[in-house]
């Protein structure tokens, strides 16, 4: 029979006896063997051993459990440290095991926003190019993939309850073990609930979307009940029977997805893999900005339902400006950042047991830097495809100091939310706000610093570390935009410690602020000491 008749009749005789060209056709491999066939072609060209295999795969299993345990040594530090909270709750209070609640509810909700931002499912480059047109069984060739994603989530779900409940609560031995298992099964659990909608269709904008606004519910919540006056002052203990419930849930997810991968369009399988190969990638290279690259245009709308009407702009400035502002608009993540930034040091003065000067310094140091980094989308975009900065005919320190405008204001209304719940956890408000205010340039001079560092350089001598070998220099390049928060923000770390604020302590933060924008409105990638260095060899290269 040929071609031309099976497809008259029944389509399925064309692909019994496919006419290619006047070749033998063999038996069409099971997708397992193909599985394995690249593998074995992988390993062909990677050119290393099983040694070196299980030398890599030694140092990250010791570098992992070296991290886990000195965090838990921290958190375990941290919450012998804390002082025992009032025997009956305060009103406008919150309990340290509310806090932790909080925490954990924040943290599934970052879970869910990056699930469905990676798809969670999906096929790199040369996978899709390969794997998605054969015609074997698509179950077969994404299953690995289908595990991948929820497994790591299960791993680190389980590491962060263990740390926070051994930590911070102070739960052992059986009490510890189920809240452990019970945290990897809810974080497996959720990456599966993302998988279920990505082979329902639905688009990976909107799981990320309802991650988002479980993160913001977080804090809300918590305000909620601080206001309640009514705060829990333990946590219900876990059962075996919840956590058997909650593992039997996951299994049933496991087995709905693995039937779905069979319709799993190939351009959402695509487009997940490109994203997750971006982040990985970005990881790797300890990049940051690329990171949030990844995270944010992978789910970015395609084109929009209404045009901004600009009508802000005026000349070249203020175009650079209203640029800015418009990509820190449309960039969602970025805005539940800077509200979930700004609740953080709110919460820790509201905690009996963090309403202190390690408590309230540590906080505001993570929120800062989580509001100062979510403000500079512009800056990081901007750096990697500086068209807008060449075409406007304006000086290179000029427009450092123009992406600053946009960090600044944020800064500046995150300083008021901020530093007025310090001031009335240290009892003078307006003084406290007068130093917050004096201290918003220096979080956007850091912003912009840290958004224009230049890339680390991988082919210098290597240096041995506790988290692996690493490049002399690229500790020096990631700190970028940190040293300013470390340094400039001295007046603010000085006066947290002390509890107080002086009237020299808000006029050298406002010096030091100055000098924060100065150092980054400047286009030197070059450090002082290698300019100074460099400025040496040329002079004696001169001479002689």
């Amino acid at each position: 029979m040929t071609g031309v008749d099976a497809l008259a009749g029944d389509p399925r005789d064309l692909r019994d006896d496919p006419q290619v060209g006047d070749f033998e056709l063999g038996e069409v491999p099971s997708a397992r063997e193909i599985r394995r066939f690249t593998a074995r072609a992988a390993r062909a060209r990677a050119g290393v051993g099983a040694g070196s295999l299980l030398t890599e795969l030694y140092t990250v299993s010791v570098s992992v459990v070296l991290s886990v345990l000195i965090v838990m040594g921290i958190v375990q530090q941290l919450g012998a440290g804390l002082p025992d909270g009032p025997p009956t709750a305060q009103p406008g209070g919150l309990s340290l095991p509310v806090l932790v609640a909080t925490i954990l509810l924040a943290a599934l909700g970052a879970l869910l926003s990056t699930a469905g931002r990676l798809g969670p499912v999906g096929a790199e480059g040369a996978q899709a190019a390969w794997w998605l047109p054969l015609p074997v069984d698509r179950r077969g060739l994404l299953r690995p993939a289908a595990v991948r994603v929820p497994l790591a989530a299960a791993l680190a779900g389980g590491v962060v309850v263990v740390v926070l409940e051994a930590g911070l609560l102070e739960r052992r031995d059986g009490e510890l073990v189920r809240a452990g298992v019970l945290g990897a099964a809810v974080a497996a659990l959720v990456v599966l609930v993302a998988a279920v909608a990505q082979s329902r269709g639905v688009p990976r904008r909107r799981t990320a979307l309802a991650g988002d606004l479980l993160l913001v519910a977080a804090p809300v919540l918590a305000a909620l009940v601080a206001l309640s006056g009514r705060t829990p002052t333990e946590l219900p203990s876990v059962t075996w029977a919840a956590v058997a419930a909650v593992i039997a849930l996951v299994g049933v997810l496991a087995v709905v997805v693995d039937r779905r991968l069979a319709v799993l369009p190939g351009r959402t399988l695509r487009e997940g893999g490109s994203v997750a190969t971006h982040a990985v990638g970005a990881v790797v290279s300890l990049d940051s900005r690329e990171l949030g690259r990844a995270l944010s245009g992978g789910v970015a709308a395609a084109s929009r339902r209404r045009t901004s009407r600009l009508s802000t702009v005026r000349g070249p400035m203020t175009a650079l400006v209203t640029a800015d502002l418009v990509v820190l608009r449309r960039s969602l993540r970025h805005v539940v950042q800077i509200v979930v930034a700004a609740g953080l040091p709110v919460l820790a003065t509201v905690v009996p047991q963090l309403a202190g000067p390690v408590g309230i310094l540590v906080t505001v140091l993570l929120g800062g830097w989580m509001m100062s980094s979510a403000s500079a989308e512009g800056s990081r975009w901007a750096e990697m495809a500086p068209v807008i900065d060449r075409l406007l005919p304006l000086g290179d320190r000029t427009v450092r100091r123009l992406r600053m405008v946009v960090p600044g204001l944020v800064a500046l209304v995150w300083s008021v939310v901020v530093f007025t719940a310090v001031g009335r956890w240290a009892g003078a408000t307006q003084d406290w706000l007068l130093l917050g205010v004096s201290a918003a340039p220096v979080w956007a001079a850091a912003a912009v610093r840290a958004a224009y560092r230049p890339a680390p350089r991988w082919d210098k001598p290597l240096i041995s570390t506790p988290a692996g070998a690493l490049p002399m220099g690229v500790m020096q390049v990631i700190a970028r935009g940190p040293d300013l928060v470390a340094f400039c923000l001295l007046p603010v770390w000085v006066a947290m410690a002390l509890g107080t604020v002086t009237t020299i302590m808000v006029i050298g933060q406002v010096w030091m602020s100055v000098i924060a924008v100065m150092i980054a409105s400047s286009t030197a990638e070059k450090g002082w000491m290698e300019r100074m260095l460099e400025e040496q060899d040329q002079r004696k290269a001169g001479a002689a």
